[in-house]
C-alpha cells in the first residue's frame, strides 16, 4: 500500500492519473486461516475452501503473487481429525500448482495453547494433568518467531532451505512434558506445585459413548460433540515435539513466556481451559465417584452442550444426557 501510495503521488506530479485501485503484483502470500473449532463443517468450509479461494485469488494474473505461505499444523503428521484431513487436502491443492513458490510451514504449538490453565491455578486450583503427566511432550514456539520462520521463508535466501517443502518447527526448549510445563507455570506465579490426574481412558469411554449415541439418533450437533471430543484427546496423547536442530528456531523459552503472563496477563486469545472444574471436583471427591461431563467436547466447548440439549421427538435424550461415571483412587481409572 505504501508502494502505492507513493507511486500515486510521484505521478500526480507528473500530471498523471492512477486508478487507485489498479493492482500492484504480490510478493507473497501469507495464510493463517484455520477453523477456531475444529467441527467438520468449520474446517471444509475455512481450513480447505476458503484456503483455496485465496490461492486461487493470488494466482490471478492481475496479482501474480510470487511466493505463498501456508500456516499448516505439525499434528497433520497424524491426521485422524477432520481438521487434519481439511488442512491435507489444502496442502495438496497448494502442491499441485505451478504459478507461484510455496513453503508449507507446521508448527508444533503456540505458547497460548499450554497456557489455558493459569487462571485456574491463580485461584488456587490444582494443575489438571491427564496420565502420569509425561504421556506427551512438546516445544511450542512464540507467535513472533514463528511470524518471523515464516515471512522469512519467502526469501531468496532461504530458496535451498524453505520452498517448496514442508517445515516442522518448534522452539528452542528441550522436550517438556505436561508436567513440566505446570512446575513452570507455578514458578512464574510463585506458588507451590500442585496436580490433579485425570486417567486418559476417560477420553476412550466418552468418546465411545457418544459414538453409540450419534449412531442411535443420527444429527450433526452430536457429531460435533464427537469430534470435538477426539480433538480433545488427541492433544492429550500426543506429542507435539520437533526433535531435529534444524526443526528448532527461535529465543524465547516457554519459562519467558510464563513469567510474561504472570505479570501481564494473558493474551486475550488464550484458549482457557475448562479445568477448574476437574480440579475442584477430583480434590473434593478424590476416591469416590464423580461425574465426568461426556467427553473434553462438552468441557471444551460449552454451547455444544446447550445445542444437543434441546428437547425433540428425535432427541429423547433431551436434558436426561447419562454422564459418565467413573472412580479415581490413586490417579488410576477403575471402572
Amino acid at each position: 500500500q505504501q508502494q502505492q501510495q507513493q507511486q500515486q503521488q510521484q505521478a500526480r506530479g507528473k500530471g498523471v492519473e492512477m486508478s487507485a485501485t489498479r493492482s500492484l503484483p504480490l510478493d507473497m502470500i501469507v495464510s493463517c486461516l484455520a477453523s477456531p473449532s475444529g467441527i467438520e463443517s468449520e474446517v471444509y468450509a475455512v481450513d480447505y475452501r476458503a484456503s483455496l479461494n485465496l490461492l486461487n485469488a493470488a494466482r490471478e494474473s492481475s496479482v501474480a503473487a510470487r511466493h505463498y505461505v501456508l500456516l499448516s499444523a505439525f499434528c497433520c503428521r497424524n491426521p485422524i481429525l477432520k481438521l487434519q484431513q481439511a488442512k491435507l487436502q489444502f496442502e495438496d491443492e497448494l502442491t499441485a500448482q505451478n504459478d507461484m513458490t510455496y513453503s508449507i510451514v507446521r508448527p508444533t504449538a503456540f505458547f497460548k495453547s499450554v497456557s489455558g490453565q493459569l487462571e485456574s491455578i491463580l485461584e488456587g486450583n490444582s494443575y489438571v494433568l491427564f496420565g502420569d503427566g509425561a504421556v506427551t511432550q512438546c516445544n511450542p514456539i512464540a507467535e513472533e518467531e514463528l511470524a518471523m520462520y515464516m515471512c522469512d521463508s519467502a526469501l531468496e535466501e532461504y530458496r535451498d532451505e524453505r520452498w517448496g517443502k514442508i517445515l516442522n518447527v518448534g522452539g528452542p526448549d528441550a522436550p517438556l512434558s505436561n508436567k513440566m510445563l505446570g512446575e513452570m507455570m507455578f514458578k512464574a506465579i510463585n506458588k507451590p506445585s500442585k496436580f490433579v490426574y485425570v486417567p486418559t481412558q476417560v477420553f476412550d469411554i466418552s468418546i465411545s459413548m457418544i459414538e453409540c449415541i450419534a449412531k442411535t439418533w443420527p444429527s450433526q450437533k452430536w457429531e460435533d460433540v464427537l469430534e470435538t471430543s477426539k480433538i480433545g484427546k488427541y492433544y492429550a496423547v500426543e506429542d507435539m515435539l520437533t526433535i531435529e536442530e534444524e526443526e528448532k528456531f527461535g529465543k524465547i523459552t516457554m519459562m519467558d513466556h510464563f513469567e510474561k503472563i504472570a505479570n501481564e496477563g494473558q493474551d486475550p486469545f488464550t484458549p482457557v481451559r475448562a479445568t477448574a472444574v476437574i480440579s475442584k471436583t477430583l480434590e473434593a471427591l478424590p476416591a469416590v465417584s464423580i461425574s465426568v461431563p461426556l467427553g473434553w467436547g462438552l468441557l471444551s466447548n460449552t454451547n455444544l452442550l446447550e445445542n444437543v440439549m434441546t428437547t425433540t421427538s428425535s432427541n429423547p435424550l433431551a436434558a436426561t444426557v447419562p454422564m459418565l461415571v467413573s472412580s479415581l483412587t490413586d490417579n488410576n481409572f477403575i471402572s
